[in-house]
């Protein structure tokens, strides 16, 4: 019952010299307890980087978004970062795709531009695990990183990339659900070529070695075709707001890093 309701109970019947310190001891050494109590303090473990790549493209993490609204017979994106220039690439997946489907995308939006990575860290889902994936990566030289059984965020990366998706698409489609694949291809070009926090230029950057081209401001009413009008004022809108989305919430995700983990020591046997 803890220390202070055991304490209670035991000075009912009992003292001796230094109770209150045994039952300390005698409480918070109890086994069972350990193994069956809810530990209210911040999670144990502060977060332990993964090894800093060093090229562009060739250590990867991969992971899904998931139970989007059908768009034209898809409804899952596939997210693909590099872990040293930070840039990404996003493929579209139907819902029930299979491992096969899933390796043609891999190859189709990060294959073929920048050739087989050395490693891609994921976590264990079934389609990971699936023998076919296992074997094509292994005979391409490709080393598979996973997570354990009990998922500790070792793909961290990718799931704030995620998140960054995710916000931008329900600011631009939050009208209509359905759209959101129209604007995947803007969400990538916006990402890679923004100044990224921890490294002080573009994923463009890195991995071309020349800055991103600018794209100019398009002024309205300066073309006569209405509709190539309405599509540009769109785009300009769309990269002005998208870049003070990102940045809010990239600043954000460095912030709360370590603020609600606690540094544990165990040694052997504890």
């Amino acid at each position: 019952m803890g220390i202070m309701k055991t304490l209670a109970r035991v000075r009912e019947n009992f003292i001796w010299a230094n109770v209150k310190q045994d039952v300390h001891r005698y409480v918070t050494n109890c086994s069972t307890c350990q193994q069956t109590k809810y530990d209210h303090r911040r999670p144990p473990g502060l977060v332990c980087p993964l090894p800093i790549s060093t090229r562009p493209w060739e250590d990867l993490s991969q992971d899904f978004i998931v139970g989007l609204p059908v768009f034209h017979g898809y409804s899952v994106i596939l997210v693909v970062v590099d872990r040293f220039s930070k840039g990404i690439h996003l493929g579209l997946l139907p819902q029930h795709h299979t491992t096969s489907s899933m390796a043609r995308t891999f190859m189709e939006i990060s294959g073929k531009l920048h050739g087989m990575p050395r490693s891609l860290v994921s976590d264990r889902d079934l389609l990971f695990v699936n023998r076919f994936w296992q074997e094509l990566f292994k005979l391409n030289g490709m080393k598979l990183c996973m997570s354990s059984a009990y998922h500790p965020q070792i793909d961290g990366q990718t799931e704030a990339m995620n998140r960054v998706i995710e916000q931008y698409l329900r600011a631009f489609v939050h009208q209509k659900p359905a759209t959101w694949g129209r604007f995947l291809i803007w969400a990538e070009w916006s990402y890679n070529t923004s100044i990224h926090s921890a490294m002080g230029m573009t994923p463009f950057e890195v991995t071309f070695g020349i800055k991103p081209p600018s794209i100019q401001q398009y002024l309205v009413g300066a073309l006569n075709v209405e509709a190539v009008d309405d599509w540009l004022i769109q785009r300009d809108t769309i990269f002005t707001s998208l870049v003070k989305k990102l940045n809010k919430a990239q600043q954000r995700m460095k912030k709360l890093t370590d603020r609600h983990q606690r540094d544990v020591n165990f040694n052997e046997g504890d």
